[in-house]
Order: structure tokens, then sequence, then C-alpha cells
């Protein structure tokens, strides 16, 4: 059990290069996640939403009920300012609808727990991220078909009903199963243990479903590389410049900032890469761009939180508001 503790520490902290290095493999050898489809990708995901379910426990949800302003502020900019940017950024480039689809999808979708761990490294308030991270997943099913809809509804043939179920499915069931169990079980060592290196199976969860994508769709991956990431880099950017302006526009300090920059940066683009593979089958465009949101904002993540650990040693600026992370976090943009 200590080896694979280890192992699944390594992973964790090299979820990027786990991701890359899967995406390569696939191109080479594409039938190595052909499997990665229907039920299969369902599972898949459930695993990933599962594993975040276990680090949440009953002083998580706690927060929900002693900071409510901070969470509505938080809520409101996760699920105004991402979808919003997409598609005017999806309108300025002049995407396809299909890179239409896969940003505004990305930019639907909840936070993504690794915003937890970046929040960690970057002296955010993690309490403040969880929190974050719990209620945009838990109104995820209704909020992403919802906005998915009415942003490119006209344009793109979904199903939203099927969506909300879809989502309830790989969402809500893992995440409050994974999270009862934590609640009863969080004293049983057996459970401590498996809690232990689920982080590590969410991060070969999570490449399994960029092995997916790659083994059906790689080939179309360079035909739009270059503009799919532009667009992508300038949706992901423009959520932290602005999560971090919410936060100063509310008198937020500088720990909640950073939190609140991060956590509307980063989306949970697993998901989305997943939703996209369920929904949109034939649209590999916008299943593409999902799975390169995801290696993109594993890597940005990581790169602003280490800026700002940066700017705090190059300035010896004090940041308050510091909460600790008790328990493993897992990975899943």
């Amino acid at each position: 059990m200590r080896a694979l503790k280890k192992i699944s520490q390594l992973l964790a902290k090299n979820t990027a290069l786990v991701i890359i290095l899967t995406a390569l493999f696939t191109f080479i050898v594409p039938e190595a996640f052909t499997w990665v489809k229907g039920d299969a990708q369902v599972l898949v995901l459930g695993i990933i939403m599962l594993s975040m379910g276990m680090t949440l426990g009953a002083k998580d949800y706690q927060i929900l009920a002693k900071r409510p302003l901070d969470i509505l502020i938080g809520t409101v900019a996760q699920y105004t300012i991402m979808p919003f940017v997409a598609i005017s950024i999806a309108q300025a480039f002049n995407l396809s609808p299909g890179l239409t689809l896969g940003l505004v999808l990305v930019g639907t979708c909840p936070g993504g727990v690794a915003s937890n761990i970046m929040s960690f490294l970057c002296k955010g308030d993690v309490a403040f991220s969880v929190g974050m991270t719990t209620v945009s997943t838990i109104i995820a099913p209704v909020m992403t078909p919802l906005l998915l809809n009415y942003l490119v509804g006209e344009t793109i043939d979904m199903d939203g009903w099927g969506m909300f179920k879809f989502m309830l499915l790989v969402t809500i069931l893992p995440v409050g199963l994974g999270s009862l169990f934590n609640m009863g079980c969080h004293k049983q060592k057996w459970f401590n243990d498996v809690r232990s290196v689920m982080p590590g199976v969410a991060v070969i969860a999570f490449a399994c479903i960029v092995g997916g994508v790659v083994a059906f769709q790689g080939e179309r991956f360079l035909e739009s590389g270059l503009i799919m990431l532009m667009a992508i880099g300038c949706h992901n950017i423009t959520g932290y410049i602005l999560g971090f302006a919410a936060g100063r526009v509310f008198g937020m300090n500088t720990a909640k900032k950073r939190t609140l920059s991060i956590e509307v940066g980063v989306q949970n683009a697993g998901l989305a890469t997943g939703l996209s593979a369920k929904f949109f089958p034939t649209n590999a465009e916008s299943v593409v761009a999902c799975a390169v949101a995801c290696v993109w904002h594993s890597v940005s993540g990581s790169v602003l939180a280490n800026i700002y650990q940066w700017w705090d040693k190059k300035h010896g600026e004090p940041v308050t508001e510091i909460h600790e992370i008790k328990k493993p976090v897992t990975e899943s943009v």
C-alpha cells in the first residue's frame, strides 16, 4: 500500500506530463484506447467524480453554510465569465461550429478539482476553493445543458434533457456516494488507504478519457490545431484575469482573489470531453478541443500557481486566509 501511495502522489504531481505522454502514445498506438467508449467511458468518468467525492466530508459542506456570500459570488462568476467569454472568443476568432461547441462546453462545465491543489500551492483560500468546486459540480447538471443550449442551441442540435440525466449519473451520483463513504468511513484505516491512492486512479482515468478521444479523433487535431490552441489559451487566461478582477471588485483579500482566479479559469475539461464524446460523437472538432483543453488547463493552472509563488518570494508579501488541505485532493481538470 505504501508503494501505491507513492505512485499515486507521483501521478498527481505530474498530471500534465501523464496526459501529454498518453496522447502521444495514442497517436502511435490508437488501438490501445479504442475501448474507451459507450458504457466504459461513462464508468471512467464516474471513477473520476467518485475520487472527488471521497475528498468531501462534513466540514467541507459546512463551508457552504458559513460562507454563503463568498460561494455565491464565486459560483456566479464561474457560470457567467467562462461561458460568455467562450462564445465571445468563438465569434472573435470566427471558429467553426465544432470548435465553438467544444470551447463553450468547456466554459459551461464546473470547476476542475485540480484547482484545489493549485489554490493550496499558491497560498490561496483552499476552503473557498473546495466550496466553489462542490457547488459548481452540484448545480452542473442544470447549468451546463441550460447555458449550452442558450449559447449554441440554435446552431448545434443537442439533447439538453439527455445531457441533464447523463450529468446526474456521472457527477452527482458518484460524488454523493464518495462523500457518503468519506463521512461514514473516514475513521477506518482501509478507507483512508483507498482514498490516498484515488488521486493516482483519477489521473489514470483522466488519461484514459484523453486516450479514447485521441484514438478516435486524433487525426483531426492537426487540421485546426493552431487556431484551437489560441482560442483555448485566450479563454483560459481571460478566465484567470476576470476571476481575479471579480475578487477585487467585491473587496476580497489576496488569498481569495487568487482562489477565485484559479477556480474561474480552471474548468473540468475532462467532464467536457466525456460529454462531447457522448452527445456529439460525430463532431470531431468539439471532442478534440475539449481534450486539448484538458491538457492546457492542467499545465497553465500549475504555471499560474508557480507565478503566484514567485511573486510572494520576490516581494515578500504575506498572504492571509490560508487554509490547509487535510486530505488528498484528486486531479480532475
